[in-house]
């Protein structure tokens, strides 16, 4: 089954995040860091994360901003690093005010393992815990994803989550 082409971002992040923090943890701000990735996406519709691993911080730096309203069309980053087998249709984000009520706010990110997901890697697996608060409280999303690369670009292929 062919997938239908993934619309290309036409905004990058709110300028005023390039030097702060960035969301994944990594100890880079975010223009350095996750908002390279997100800024040429945005750009040119280029994808250049160089390993598994910049590919997952970035996908959850793109949810985290996304939720704070941060990162626009942050779906269609996400929806773009995700490999067209495995990939949805659509992706519904949680956002600031969102329709379903649930309020998200992602806390931090936890890097524990990874495993392949190299520069001269075809594959790869990443293993985090995702920190996120709701208005039921504090919650955590353990997860063990994998990533395939294909013509040199890094796409998330699926994850357990655990």
């Amino acid at each position: 089954m062919t997938q239908p082409p993934i619309p290309r971002a036409d905004s990058s992040a709110d300028p005023t995040l390039e030097s702060l923090r960035c969301p994944c943890g990594g100890g880079e701000v975010y223009g350095a860091c996750c908002g390279r990735l997100h800024g040429r996406f945005a750009a040119d519709g280029t994808l250049a994360a160089p390993t598994a691993e910049a590919l997952m911080r970035s996908r959850y730096s793109a949810f985290a901003l996304a939720s704070s309203g941060g990162l626009p069309r942050a779906d269609e980053y996400l929806l773009a690093t995700w490999a067209p087998e495995t990939r949805p249709a659509q992706l519904a984000l949680d956002g600031p005010a969102d329709e379903s009520g649930d309020d998200v706010h992602w806390l931090r990110l936890d890097v524990e393992s990874t495993s392949g997901g190299g520069p001269f890697d075809d594959a790869g697996t990443v293993t985090f815990t995702a920190h996120f608060r709701t208005p039921a409280g504090r919650r955590a999303q353990h997860e063990t994803s994998r990533f395939v690369r294909r013509s040199g670009v890094w796409l998330y292929r699926d994850g357990e989550v655990g």
